[in-house]
């Protein structure tokens, strides 16, 4: 089940204005610039970027919300998508600004973001719960408080425990890992899609390899 499917039912999406509508809010977490785009640290860039992708959607700047931000419709709800350009340690000020500005619930917040507690591989959606040393979601939680969806997008490696927690999210992802990208996305496309129609978060495990 992914963007465009729920129970067999398509899913139209549009692009609509600032009104009286349901609003869905789903951050990606990352950092700006060439040289992030492919590190692990962006994976919730990388996420969001094809959820958009397959909604037809587009990124525009919003510089005074200090993200790129894409709207588009699912049913009857608007869904706002956004990518912070304030750099991952710093997400927070980005996505206060926008929940401000859209009128948006802590309970309608949906946060993607990678996990290096979690193995690749595996996806944890849930509401609330710890950083796990994350300084993307320490920042939100900070700026919104901690009661809002985390959908954790699992990235250590065999030897990453070995490792410089800084340094090992910042390289890319292995070639192996950029071959399962398909199955991440799909599952990641799936879990949204549940969020976005549903009114109460049901926590999930899954594995996609």
């Amino acid at each position: 089940m992914g963007m465009f499917e729920r129970k067999s039912t398509p899913i139209t999406m549009s692009y609509f204005s600032v009104g009286n509508e349901k609003t869905k809010l789903v951050v990606g977490l990352g950092n700006v610039g060439k040289k992030y785009k492919n590190t692990r640290h962006n994976a919730g860039f990388l996420c969001l970027d094809h959820a958009v992708k397959l909604a037809s959607g587009e990124w525009k700047e919003k510089k005074s919300l200090k993200s790129f931000v894409s709207e588009v419709r699912v049913g009857e709800k608007r869904v706002v998508f956004i990518k912070p350009t304030t750099l991952m340690n710093l997400s927070g000020d980005s996505v206060q600004a926008v929940k401000q500005f859209y009128k948006v619930e802590n309970k309608d917040v949906l946060v993607v973001h990678d996990e290096l507690a979690l193995p690749f591989g595996s996806l944890r959606i849930r509401t609330g719960g710890s950083d796990a040393g994350n300084n993307g979601i320490k920042s939100v939680s900070a700026a919104i408080g901690e009661d809002y969806s985390r959908l954790r997008i699992g990235i250590a490696g065999e030897h990453s425990d070995k490792e410089d927690a800084a340094a090992y999210v910042l390289k890319n992802f292995s070639k192996a890992e950029q071959g399962e990208f398909k199955a991440l996305y799909a599952e990641t496309n799936a879990l949204i899609t549940e969020f976005i129609y549903s009114d109460h978060l049901t926590p999930d495990t899954r594995t996609f390899i």
